[in-house]
């Protein structure tokens, strides 16, 4: 794609002894030892190109076939494709490859229709900055950036929100590699690049936003430490001490919460995944439960279905909050939609659809919380009545569930122990008129 760029008069980021041009006049070994001298210098480029080459490496042992890949690849016109077709193969090989393999990107992977769900509920302008602080393959950023991309046509407008608005951070260096690709391959990314590789959660930085939208990874605790003392392995949570933190905690998704927090903008707006214990955990979840409903608008929960990720059992919700400048405009009422109680599903029989999210998209009322009603699925708790629940408990719940009614009519164990014996002397009996001994 870059030569061909450059075919046309635009500039390339490769350097000169990297180009296609070059790598496809040749053939066996040759080709071999240019190709893996040309990865190892792509790797060291500064942005977006040094971290989508971040630690690549040639797999193909065989000369010939890598001259075969080249040869195949040379054979498209790839900018004649759509910037749209491009990503949605590689968003659909990412998809892949997170159904196919454990190993693969299914533990980054949030399904497309709850995060485009998430986004039109977001109010999302051009002009925002937006960032995922554990951004994973990009879903969240590229979802953002077809709305905010769809309600403009300036040209400078385009420009900035390409390369200045949106920003991603993982700690895990081949999904950052992924995520970058992911990004250039639906012309996102300028000189520089808007994702980076590091851990998040180790500072908050100078940058502050609009809009942060993201899925922590699943998992209560934070990476171990390993530390050797007197010859002896053992194991130390990680903690981070961050002076504007208000909890200290190894609870990974409880840190990421703080993070977010602070990372928003006065006015701001946030809609993170976060999974049941963030909601009900004390000590340091009642904490920060307590500075997000008295600090922060927390207007909406959103109770996801089991069956909607890649990891088995589970049990996620959508936090939608704002950061707001005055106590008086801190949380009063928080609604909360329960999509899990009563509703099966799973990724191959019957997955997330957007037809599932419509209710709560309508029930939602965005830029109208004021005209929102109650109904079967979408119920409301004043602020006092949460504070009085224990360790001001959020993980709440009301419909009843119809799989419990079930276990409810099963037999007692006395009942269930004479229906056993009433059919072993029954079939006794039969036997013995066969005049079986």
């Amino acid at each position: 794609m870059e030569s061909e760029r450059e075919s046309i008069g635009e500039s390339s980021k490769i350097p000169q002894e990297c180009k296609w041009e070059r790598l496809i006049c040749l053939d066996g070994l040759e080709l071999e030892s240019a190709y893996n001298a040309a990865l190892l210098k792509l790797s060291k480029q500064e942005g977006i190109i040094g971290l989508i080459y971040n630690d690549a490496q040639n797999k193909i042992k065989e000369p010939a076939n890598l001259k075969k890949l080249f040869t195949m690849v040379d054979s498209e016109t790839w900018l004649g494709l759509k910037v749209d077709i491009k990503g949605a193969i590689y968003e659909g090989l990412l998809a892949k490859n997170a159904t196919e393999t454990k190993a693969g990107a299914g533990q980054y992977f949030t399904p497309r229709v709850l995060i485009d769900s998430i986004m039109g509920l977001m109010e999302l302008q051009p002009n925002m900055e937006v960032c995922d602080p554990a951004c994973g393959t990009g879903g969240f950023l590229l979802s953002a950036y077809e709305v905010m991309k769809a309600q403009t046509k300036d040209k400078e407008e385009l420009k900035k929100l390409r390369s200045k608005r949106l920003y991603g951070k993982d700690i895990t260096p081949l999904v950052a590699s992924l995520c970058a690709m992911n990004l250039y391959l639906h012309g996102i990314g300028g000189e520089g690049s808007v994702i980076e590789i590091g851990d998040s959660l180790s500072e908050l930085g100078n940058r502050r936003f609009d809009r942060v939208l993201t899925n922590p990874p699943f998992g209560k605790k934070s990476a171990s430490k390993i530390l050797a003392e007197n010859g002896k392995v053992k194991s130390q949570k990680e903690e981070y001490s961050r002076e504007d933190f208000f909890a200290t905690t190894s609870n990974k998704q409880l840190n990421f919460l703080q993070h977010i927090m602070n990372l928003l903008k006065v006015g701001g707006k946030a809609a993170v995944v976060l999974p049941d214990n963030v909601l009900f955990e004390g000590g340091a979840g009642e904490r920060v439960r307590k500075k997000l409903l008295e600090d922060f608008n927390l207007h909406t929960i959103l109770r996801l279905p089991t069956g909607i990720f890649y990891a088995q059992g589970v049990k996620a919700n959508v936090l939608f909050f704002d950061k707001v400048a005055l106590s008086e405009d801190a949380t009063q009422s928080v609604w909360v939609y329960d999509m899990r109680t009563n509703f099966n599903l799973s990724l191959v029989s019957n997955p997330l659809s957007k037809e599932h999210l419509r209710d709560f998209e309508a029930c939602f009322c965005v830029g109208a919380i004021e005209k929102r009603k109650e109904s079967e699925r979408f119920s409301t708790f004043d602020i006092g009545e949460i504070k009085r629940r224990d360790k001001m408990n959020l993980d709440i719940f009301w419909l009843k569930d119809e799989s419990l009614e079930d276990l409810e009519n099963l037999p007692s164990p006395k009942d269930l122990s004479c229906q056993i014996s009433t059919h072993l002397k029954g079939a006794l009996k039969e036997v013995e008129g066969l005049g079986v001994r």
